[in-house]
């Protein structure tokens, strides 16, 4: 399976995601619903939006790791983050390079929310993985 990472040369050189990713011969796709914030219990981690965000993240990797997939695997990431302030992209860039390539991001979109379904959640990020 070939990954091609689009950056057009008339565009600005983003940071945190690449504009576009196209995936050739892949045999899979795999669709990751929004994961929150929540332990193995079930239970809330009620911290900050950087302690959220990592939990997320490491949802996020077990569920991909279930489907026969990884972090490098993922094409799409789309981040919500409620009452998103211009900090908070920091914060989510920082702990979502942890789990994934910097050098090799997929297209991503990250969206301020009014709230999500629970009151204390922070965050929610759902993917796209493609795999060979």
């Amino acid at each position: 399976m070939e990954k091609i990472y689009i950056k057009p040369a008339n565009l600005f050189a983003p940071t945190g995601y690449t504009h576009a990713l196209a995936v050739d011969g892949a045999r899979r796709l795999i669709f990751v619903s929004g994961q929150v914030a929540r332990d193995r219990e079930g239970k809330l981690i009620a911290g900050n939006l950087e302690e959220q965000t990592r939990q997320v993240c490491k949802n996020l990797l077990a569920v991909l790791e279930a489907a026969g997939a990884s972090a490098a695997d993922v094409v799409k990431l789309t981040t919500f983050v409620v009452k998103l302030k211009p900090a908070d992209r920091g914060i989510v860039l920082g702990v979502r390079n942890e789990f994934f390539d910097p050098a090799r991001l997929p297209a991503s979109s990250l969206i301020g929310v009014d709230a999500l379904v629970e009151p204390k959640m922070l965050v929610e990020i759902e993917a796209i993985a493609a795999i060979a």
